[in-house]
């Protein structure tokens, strides 16, 4: 007997079926999560609710769970310097920073000095950041 059947659950007050073993990519695929909004699994008594990430983790179901979209808990960039891609939480990013995330020991060694030029997704043409600057 297969341990696989479909359950009764809740996303934002609306009954989906699903498989009782499913992952969190089809849970925010089945509920239409808007993107940039994380899915939070519902617990019950005095503590926060739980984020289900939007992968290929295994996630157990049970029948009648709830599960409400809302902001994500943890908002990150993606931040590639030299090609390697890094994901950054904080609000700001200084030039000492960028320079770090590619050499590790440069606050061991501020006294050289790297170009860093950067561009985001509303810029086309790449910016010089200096020293004492903070994105």
């Amino acid at each position: 007997m297969s341990d696989k059947h479909n359950v009764r659950i809740h996303i934002d007050q609306h009954q989906f079926e699903s498989p009782n073993l499913t992952t969190g990519e089809a849970l925010y695929k089945l509920a239409q999560v808007v993107p940039g909004l994380a899915l939070y699994r519902e617990v019950t008594g005095d503590r926060e609710d739980k984020m289900i990430r939007s992968g290929s983790e295994t996630i157990h179901l049970k029948e009648d769970e709830h599960f409400h979209s809302g902001a994500s808990e943890k908002k990150e960039i993606t931040i590639i310097v030299n090609g390697t891609a890094h994901e950054w939480s904080k609000r700001e990013i200084t030039y000492a920073e960028v320079v770090t995330l590619d050499v590790p020991d440069y606050p061991q060694h501020p006294d050289i000095t790297y170009s860093v030029k950067y561009k985001t997704v509303l810029t086309t043409n790449p910016k010089e950041l200096s020293p004492r600057a903070t994105l």
